[in-house]
């Protein structure tokens, strides 16, 4: 078996790299923060501003992991105080996109989906 079958298509498998590219997309903030970036650069600040809920920690470290995957690309400009800022990569942008369109389905639907909650409880 060549690598790149390995690669594809196992997310089901135990092994399987992509769960953690698949667990920092989808963890409770990751989404958010990609269509938080998905029209513009951002500082942490007004990330953090923008991502109702989100402590200091949890956006940090969501931060870092989306970099790590390379859906983020983090700027810092030498200046005093330190500058960052943030944006989304070639990936980041596609990623967001479908997260857009899941979350704008997502609000369509809320009013469906929490009728149909409520009468399963």
């Amino acid at each position: 078996m060549n690598t790149d079958q390995h690669l594809k298509g196992r997310v089901l498998a135990q092994d399987c790299p992509s769960r953690q590219i698949l667990l920092n997309l989808t963890s409770r903030w990751g989404g958010l923060v990609l269509i938080s970036l998905r029209d513009c650069t951002l500082r942490f600040s007004e990330l953090r501003q923008g991502i109702g809920g989100i402590s200091e920690k949890m956006l940090a470290q969501t931060l870092k992991a989306l970099e790590q995957d390379g859906f983020i690309h983090r700027e810092v400009y030498p200046e005093v105080p330190p500058r960052v800022e943030y944006s989304l990569t070639a990936f980041g942008i596609e990623a967001a996109e479908r997260f857009f369109h899941f979350t704008s389905w997502l609000e369509e639907m809320l009013p469906e989906i929490l009728a149909n909650r409520t009468q399963d409880l």
